[in-house]
């Protein structure tokens, strides 16, 4: 009976469910960055995203998607990161250029941005979604990549860990909105706030709820 947990050539080191890239061949001493995001749905602040390149002679136990830990655990596994990576680094883009570019190509500008910033150059990039950014390096998408792939995950903890804490920044500015609770996400809590308060500098303009925002503080 196979070992599922048992090191795999073309894996960065064991994971439960190892990947073969396509359009790259694993190999010995590879290095692979991991790249994810955060903030593509909120209404507010910069699209965040993270690249990760592990070491596979040091790993990270409990890497996950950073949508099923916990805040303390993200924040702890994070520092983990940053001391064991061979390399990380963060990319954004700020609303501003989301609603000049949209926030798809918004996006991938972030993800290019967090590979050009990492102080060592990968040899290919695995990316979480379905859609590859034009990079320096051959890159693949990995649909629930984040939950597949060790480097992938690490960087969605990493960039969880940043834009949480800009949106805690921001409550303390604005607590009247609630950042700390909905992290910029368009809940109800939110949305009140958006209407009785209307929106802030950070708001992202072009998206439907703010522009109606805009709209009806306007005509006041």
């Amino acid at each position: 009976m196979t070992d599922l947990f048992a090191p795999h050539p073309y894996a960065e080191y064991p994971h439960v469910e190892p990947y073969m890239p396509t359009v790259f061949s694993w190999r010995d001493g590879l290095l692979i960055a991991g790249v994810d995001e955060v903030g593509r749905g909120p209404l507010i602040g910069a699209v965040v995203t993270a690249a990760v390149i592990l070491d596979p002679t040091r790993p990270i136990a409990g890497l996950a998607d950073s949508k099923k830990l916990s805040a303390a655990r993200r924040e702890k596994i994070a520092i983990e990161i940053r001391e064991k990576a061979l390399a990380w680094s963060l990319g954004r883009a700020e609303p501003e250029e989301i609603d000049r570019l949209n926030i798809f190509q918004a996006t991938m500008l972030a993800m290019q941005r967090a590979i050009e910033s990492l102080p060592q150059v990968p040899d290919a990039a695995l990316i979480d979604g379905n859609k590859v950014p034009s990079l320096g390096c051959p890159a693949e998408a990995v649909v629930k990549g984040d939950a597949r792939i060790p480097s992938i995950s690490a960087a969605s903890i990493l960039a969880k860990v940043a834009r949480d804490a800009e949106m805690q920044e921001l409550h303390e500015r604005h607590p009247e909105y609630g950042f700390d609770r909905h992290k910029g996400y368009p809940t109800a809590l939110h949305m009140s706030a958006l209407t009785e308060h209307g929106p802030l500098s950070a708001h992202r303009r072009s998206f439907a709820p703010v522009a109606r925002a805009l709209e009806k503080f306007a005509a006041l």
